[in-house]
């Protein structure tokens, strides 16, 4: 019997994996562009997620799963709008320190909430309506900016866009899971994770080839560091997914929120900006939005 807690681990995992990978990301962008730094997470990640579609196979004594139409519309749906969503991310990376670039695409989970809800009939509590406020409300105190409000318009177009785009992708993701109707959660999982990963890796391969050789040359060239990126962002995928085959996206998208405070981290002992008053409190209120949803679903 699967542990009704066992999500929460999955998500505390996956934020941290993506924290990590997003700072690798950062870093490649000042070589590979965004485009290339968003290829990067799908190239060098694919084949991994692979290697986890093999382990699980074979210690499963399972075979490939039956797909119906409606997996291959809800996967590479997600796959696309994942890529659009990293782009839009790591454009506004460079626009603005890396914790407030982040905590803009964390309205995700009020867009999750409402989708999730329309398209997957996932339900939303009261006591998780309320949670997902709080842990909004942290962000949106992050990211204020005391002279101009809420930081600058292109950042927040940027990021807001992220997270909308995001939000699409976890959907897709989620009932692309549930539509393989599969007995136990880590093989509809990471078959999706697999079947996701190779799409975004041949449709963004595909638009580079035409529209910017040059970057998949770069990319060729900084295969070193960008392996490792692939690795994680799969590690971390594979935490998301897993998560969401045992819950709600809306659930682990507002668990999640934790990797903002992850962030902070990174962005004060890796980048060196300095983290305010006003950006402790609202990590505060993040945190407790994330416990709030923890003890809720005990």
């Amino acid at each position: 019997m699967t542990p009704a807690w066992l999500w929460i681990v999955f998500t505390v995992f996956a934020a941290t994996g993506q924290t990590a990978r997003n700072a690798m990301q950062r870093e490649l962008t000042a070589s590979l562009g965004a485009a290339g730094a968003t290829h990067v997470r799908f190239l060098f990640g694919f084949p991994f997620a692979l290697l986890f579609l093999a382990t699980t196979l074979i210690v499963q004594h399972q075979t490939l799963p039956h797909t119906p139409l409606a997996f291959w519309a809800w996967d590479v749906g997600g796959a696309i709008t994942q890529i659009l969503g990293t782009a839009l991310l790591l454009m506004a990376m460079e626009e603005r320190s890396f914790v407030i670039a982040v905590a803009y695409t964390k309205t995700e989970p009020v867009f999750v909430a409402m989708l999730g809800f329309l398209f997957l009939a996932d339900a939303v509590t009261l006591p998780m309506m309320a949670a997902i406020l709080i842990a909004i409300s942290g962000v949106v105190l992050i990211s204020l900016n005391p002279k101009s409000g809420i930081g600058n318009a292109r950042v927040a177009r940027l990021g807001l866009g992220s997270g909308f785009m995001f939000a699409i992708s976890a959907i897709g993701y989620r009932g692309a899971i549930l539509s393989l109707h599969l007995p136990g959660y880590v093989l509809p999982a990471t078959f999706t994770l697999a079947v996701g990963l190779v799409t975004q890796a041949t449709l963004l391969t595909a638009w580079l080839a035409i529209r910017s050789p040059q970057t998949l040359r770069a990319i060729a060239k900084m295969w070193r560091p960008s392996l490792f990126a692939g690795f994680m962002g799969s590690a971390a995928s594979e935490m998301w997914f897993l998560a969401f085959a045992l819950t709600s996206a809306a659930n682990v998208r507002t668990l999640g929120l934790i990797d903002v405070a992850f962030a902070q981290g990174v962005s004060r002992f890796v980048f060196g900006h300095r983290t305010t008053a006003r950006e402790y409190a609202g990590i505060a209120l993040l945190l407790a939005g994330a416990i709030l949803l923890v003890v809720v679903h005990r």
